[in-house]
């Protein structure tokens, strides 16, 4: 049994099979092929952090894989207050297939799935989030072909995604430049990546766009942060997407962002809205790479 609470628990091998599962099951979704692998199998969704994409792309993609749903809130469950972790993790997966929890602390998650007799998926935490650079790199793929030796420029704040795309550089064997503001720099000890050649540091945004094959970014401000708004917005200022920083760019490269976005702020609207830009099919891709992902934990590698 496999959990994905971070993009490192897979390897080089299984994503080239999960991208390639994506890619068959978005067709077949495009062709209005019913596919239910997944008929008798009931998804368990946790949410201690509210989401749109993310409960969506869950939700549809396991009924349209024949399964069933259970939803939770923090309201709808005691996960962690009137009940230890752990005792829900053995009653939740004693009654479902496998669970998706988002929430804030990885050792929340981590904790659940130490205990859970089926496979955990991380929908978002505080530190990786693994299903959304899952649908970014077969967003990639789709437009531009491998990601292997490309260049990725991370702007903006060394948070949750910047962690995961370090992770990926690290096993897909791309590069990632990271710029972020002073003070809010990625961790590498949170990124755990191995090779240190994966990643380059700059102190300019323009200077991490140049060359880049795809330009990537996030909200100044990630849930949990709120208070912190003000002085991010001050300190963010000069790593906003625009039109002069795509231009440093190879001519070919993409946009994307996780959304929800903030036109202005992390990125201009001329960007985001753009010719170069993804960020509906890469919104459109988790639904498509978490079916895959949920068929490759519950079944393995099948065929079909």
């Amino acid at each position: 049994m496999k959990h994905y609470l971070q993009f490192s628990d897979l390897s080089t091998d299984d994503y080239a099979w999960v991208f390639e599962r994506a890619r068959i099951i978005k067709d077949k979704f495009k062709a209005y092929e019913k596919y239910q692998p997944l008929s008798d199998r009931t998804l368990a969704m946790i949410f201690e952090k509210a989401s749109t994409r993310t409960r969506v792309s869950f939700e549809a993609g396991m009924y349209q894989m024949g399964g069933s749903v259970v939803h939770l809130t923090t309201g709808d469950s005691q996960l962690g207050r009137a009940e230890p972790i752990e005792d829900s993790a053995r009653v939740i997966s004693r009654m479902t297939d496998i669970v998706m929890i988002r929430t804030y602390e990885q050792s929340k998650l981590e904790r659940f799935a130490a205990f859970s007799r089926v496979p955990v998926i991380n929908g978002l935490t505080n530190e990786y989030h693994p299903c959304q650079i899952l649908a970014d790199i077969f967003t990639y793929i789709e437009h531009r072909g491998p990601i292997a030796g490309k260049t990725v420029a991370w702007v903006g704040d060394g948070n949750n995604m910047a962690n995961t795309w370090l992770q990926a550089a690290d096993i897909l064997n791309f590069t990632v430049h990271v710029s972020t503001p002073s003070g809010y720099e990625v961790d590498a000890v949170l990124a755990h990546v191995n090779n240190p050649n994966c990643v380059k540091t700059f102190t300019d945004p323009s200077a991490a766009c140049t060359g880049a094959d795809l330009v990537t970014t996030d909200v100044w401000t990630s849930m949990g942060f709120e208070a912190e708004n003000e002085a991010r917005r001050k300190a963010f200022g000069n790593w906003c997407v625009d039109e002069a920083m795509m231009a440093k760019a190879k001519q070919d490269a993409l946009f994307m962002h996780c959304l929800p976005a903030h036109r202005g702020e992390e990125v201009q609207a001329e960007v985001i809205d753009g010719p170069q830009s993804v960020v509906w099919d890469e919104a459109e891709n988790r639904l498509h790479v978490q079916k895959a992902l949920m068929e490759f934990l519950l079944l393995g590698r099948v065929t079909g």
